[in-house]
């Protein structure tokens, strides 16, 4: 007769909640003895083999390789020979004065105190695994019940000495801790009192613009790259596109263009996460958002399939989103869907920022103003149009590998505006 136990995923210890099914080291039917590694899982710290502590016939297999376990979750079930001692001692750390199995973590160690015990360390760094006789070395975790415990009773473990082998905090520890009395209460300060000024409701445009700038905040693990770059070429292309006649081409428009071009160069940056299915979504369409600052706060209107646009189009769409920005006159559908946005803020005569990107896009493109400056040209000192770009991007769907390519790519096309023509 055999007795069937569930092994199920132990407290990794670290405040760690659950972890990624990487290899399953036994198949059902293997015979497996106590301790034995069972399967290799990934948490957010470090690579760990878990041993079961049940002696016996895999029964059962939890879960496919890369699903995600919480702790508490089956691993695999066990048929235990019945009256065997393998697997019969319960998997809590308690000491052998306590009536407990001397283990010292939640899938680990042996009924007897003389036993040979497997420890793994959990903390970050290179897995390794040491064979210990007891009594046992330093251990790696307290006890879950023992934390369960303490928490139950707003006991902060750090600031005890435990009673157990190698400073090990008991049960009787914690309980020790609650029955002590209170220290006396300190008398808590005032509460501060809010400053006298005028008050300033957040609603409208400027309500809307605040919830969206902290939730990207809030939500995207951002960073920023910028670069200087020499414009005078820019200037010149858009000075003769106008002298041949027809619609006028903004700088934006031009900008525009290049973000168009670059986006196609670097896809991955024209996309938006989805934390939840923990997916890329890369967005085959560019809509692009500009940053337009009227009376009632800063809007962003979104121009449709730009990357379908001349740049006389991109130039007569972004003129028209402005002015019905600008009179109040832009539909909620012209301000959403956006999949990137160009920020001029040189209108502003500064140099340079580092925007917030506008979420859930995962990249924005700064431009500063562009200025005279000494600049080398050609191997000389002269005097050039010189503009700040920086670039803020979405560090989950890339890396700074990428995001250098995009901005420099940018820079190249801002100082030799031909090579992007020539392509149109």
């Amino acid at each position: 007769m055999a007795v069937v136990r569930e092994f199920t995923l132990p407290d990794l210890g670290e405040g760690l909640t659950g972890a990624e099914i990487v290899r399953w080291l036994v198949q059902v039917g293997d015979v497996v003895a106590v301790d034995q590694p069972v399967v290799e899982v990934e948490t957010a710290k470090a690579m760990v083999d878990v041993p079961c502590p049940y002696g016996g016939v895999v029964t059962a297999r939890y879960g496919e390789e890369g699903a995600e376990v919480p702790v508490g979750a089956p691993l695999i079930t066990v048929a235990v020979p019945e009256g065997s001692d393998d697997g019969s001692a319960p998997p809590v750390t308690e000491s052998a004065a306590d009536g407990g199995s001397g283990n010292v973590l939640v899938g680990y160690g042996t009924a007897g105190p003389a036993a040979r015990r497997r420890r793994v360390q959990l903390s970050p760094g290179p897995l390794r695994e040491t064979v210990a006789v007891a009594p046992a070395g330093p251990l790696p975790v307290i006890s879950p019940l023992v934390r369960r415990l303490a928490r139950e009773h707003d006991v902060d473990l750090r600031r005890l000495k435990g009673s157990g082998p190698e400073g090990l905090i008991l049960r009787a520890d914690v309980e020790r801790a609650v029955a002590a009395p209170a220290p006396a209460a300190v008398p808590e300060p005032a509460p501060a009192v809010a400053p006298e000024g005028e008050r300033v409701p957040l609603r409208g445009v400027r309500g809307a613009v605040a919830d969206k700038l902290a939730r990207s905040r809030r939500e995207i693990p951002d960073a920023t790259c910028w670069v200087d770059a020499d414009a005078t070429e820019l200037l010149a292309a858009r000075a003769a596109m106008n002298a041949a006649g027809g619609s006028k081409v903004s700088v934006l428009a031009l900008l525009a263009r290049i973000c168009t071009a670059a986006l196609a160069r670097f896809p991955e940056l024209n996309a938006t996460v989805d934390m939840e299915g923990r997916e890329i979504i890369r967005l085959s369409d560019v809509h692009l958002g500009f940053a337009a600052q009227t009376d009632r706060g800063l809007v962003v209107p979104v121009v449709r399939d730009a990357q379908t646009r001349t740049i006389e189009g991109l130039s007569e769409e972004i003129a028209r989103l402005t002015e019905a920005a600008r009179t109040g006159a832009l539909a909620p559908a012209q301000l959403t869907g956006g999949t990137f946005t160009l920020n001029n803020y040189g209108v502003f005569g500064v140099d340079g920022s580092t925007p917030i990107i506008n979420h859930p896009e995962a990249a924005m493109l700064g431009v500063g103003r562009i200025t005279p400056k000494p600049w080398v040209h050609q191997g000389e000192l002269a005097v050039r149009q010189v503009v700040q770009l920086s670039f803020t991007f979405d560090h989950r769907v890339c890396d700074g590998g990428t995001a250098g390519g995009f901005l420099r790519y940018v820079a190249d096309c801002v100082e030799q505006p031909m090579v992007l023509l020539r392509r149109l």
